[in-house]
């Protein structure tokens, strides 16, 4: 509370110290206003003296006040693709929380897994891991939990104590494994977390490429995959053995959970077919691009001779992106019915009230951010201090990952990503380095937050279920974080060099 309110003054203090001093001469007037900014907006996120959102919406009072670019210009990245992307995303999820769709595949998942204590835990890490690429880690969490719980107290008697310690590494193990996997899931798909949106946002803007959902999967999901696995294996064979071996009535009680859900109702099995829709074009996206141009070239206009490519244009013919499939996905919940008579569908708007708002208008605030520090020269001049510099490649790609790592263990990883990733992108053009091959590790790393309570959602919500202590935390958390540098210097860093 405290660093809030010295967060609270210290921003505009910044702000206005930085305005009245001259700017030095080799920056702009308009960058030494950008920069005054950015020092407000930074204070205000690392100390979260407002919430994030609100800080976001700094961009849009004072580029205009200060004149450094209109509004249309300041409000421009607040509707960037990539924040359509994700608002369809959080669309998906949230007819899934609706119809309970997500609860029945993860009691399905750690029923199908579960047959002793450690494949009840494995259970729990598949089912959040797979949940998490698809909703938002904060939400797989809260789900997760109570199930958790269930099984937990089942051991251990409703007060949730006993002196058994194989029984509290069985607890422990089940509640780590819905914190980690909830966090590594989220790293897997573009969509998974906030950070990685941010990431693609912003490498559409600086560097007008965008970021597939394929691409990324591929680039991320080994790696978020081995980190699943060692997680696990670190957890039940290294730092809480729980020797229980075959547990029948935790098997039971999901057996039970999952026959309590009854047969699906015509609202899950609809959001279903549409979730696997959406999934199904974003992987296959540019293969179905280039089956459409194959097909109006060789069949319709070469064979068939029904049309001339003056008629049709230049391929693609199909203009498909991962936004418009999730808006498409979107729009369909919205449309299909599961009440004809009564006007009733899978989605109704009132629905959009849970909508975390708040985190799109965070992910415009910062690519409006970056946007002004690219076009006042702020983010050339960070890149043109390291221009014929002789670091290796593989250096700094570590030094930053390690950075990254660290930092999120103490400030928010979107904020963090939003913040850092520009001066990542300029640093790594100032070396002759691809930007993709720094900034996606860096993005990835920032979700690597595993020691403390407060360095992820999904830390916090686990440990305030009473059943975990900060030091446990930490003795597994540290180890993940070291794994997590090397796994993103040898798996990611190479395959991005290989992707873009």
């Amino acid at each position: 509370m405290l660093l809030k309110k010295i967060g609270l003054v210290l921003g505009p203090l910044l702000f206005l110290i930085i305005l009245l001093l001259p700017a030095p001469k080799f920056i702009t007037p308009e960058a030494w206003k950008v920069m005054a900014l950015a020092a407000f907006m930074i204070t205000w996120w690392v100390t979260e003296a407002m919430p994030l959102p609100v800080t976001a919406l700094l961009p849009i009072i004072f580029l205009p006040i200060l004149g450094v670019s209109n509004l249309r210009a300041a409000t421009a990245p607040y509707a960037n693709p990539v924040v359509f992307l994700f608002m369809g995303g959080f669309m998906i999820a949230l007819a899934m929380e609706k119809w309970h769709l997500h609860r029945r595949i993860a009691l399905n998942i750690v029923k199908l897994v579960g047959t002793n204590a450690n494949g009840i835990i494995l259970g729990f890490f598949l089912a959040t891991f797979f949940l998490s690429m698809w909703i938002s880690n904060t939400a797989t969490t809260v789900l997760m939990l109570p199930i958790a719980l269930s099984v937990i107290n089942l051991l251990t008697g409703e007060n949730g104590e006993t002196t058994d310690k194989n029984k509290q590494f069985f607890a422990l193990g089940i509640l780590l494994a819905i914190t980690y996997a909830a966090s590594i899931g989220g790293m897997g798909t573009v969509i998974g977390t906030p950070p990685n949106v941010v990431a693609a946002g912003y490498l559409r803007e600086a560097f007008d490429y965008e970021v597939s959902f394929m691409r990324w999967l591929v680039a991320a999901l080994p790696f978020s995959l081995a980190m699943l696995i060692i997680s696990y294996l670190l957890i039940v064979k290294v730092m809480y053995r729980n020797n229980l071996g075959r547990f029948e009535g935790a098997e039971q009680l999901i057996k039970d959970e999952v026959k309590s859900l009854g047969k699906m109702n015509l609202g899950e099995k609809r959001t279903l077919i549409v979730f696997i829709g959406a999934a199904l074009l974003w992987m296959l996206r540019v293969p179905l691009i280039q089956f459409t141009n194959w097909f109006y070239e060789t069949i319709l206009i070469n064979n068939l001779q029904l049309f001339t490519l003056e008629q049709v244009g230049k391929p693609p013919y199909l203009k498909l992106s991962d936004e418009v499939i999730a808006i498409m996905a979107a729009v369909a919940l919205f449309i299909i019915p599961t009440n004809f008579k009564k006007g009733l569908h899978v989605l109704e708007w009132r629905d959009t009230e849970k909508l975390p708002w708040g985190i799109l208008l965070l992910f415009g605030g910062g690519l409006s951010l970056a946007d002004a520090l690219e076009s006042t020269g702020i983010i050339q001049l960070i890149g043109d201090q390291f221009a014929n510099s002789t670091y290796s490649e593989w250096l700094v790609v570590a030094a930053l990952v390690t950075i990254s790592v660290f930092l999120t263990e103490i400030m928010s990883n979107v904020a963090q990503v939003t913040v850092f990733l520009p001066v990542v992108g300029a640093m790594a053009q100032g070396l002759g380095m691809n930007p993709f091959e720094v900034c996606i590790p860096v993005t990835l790393a920032a979700s690597a937050g595993f020691m403390l309570p407060m360095s992820t959602p999904p830390n916090a919500i686990v440990f305030a279920s009473g059943h975990i202590k900060i030091a446990q935390m930490v003795k597994v958390g540290f180890w993940l974080d070291i794994l997590s540098i090397i796994l993103n210097i040898f798996i990611v860093y190479p395959l991005v060099k290989w992707l873009f």
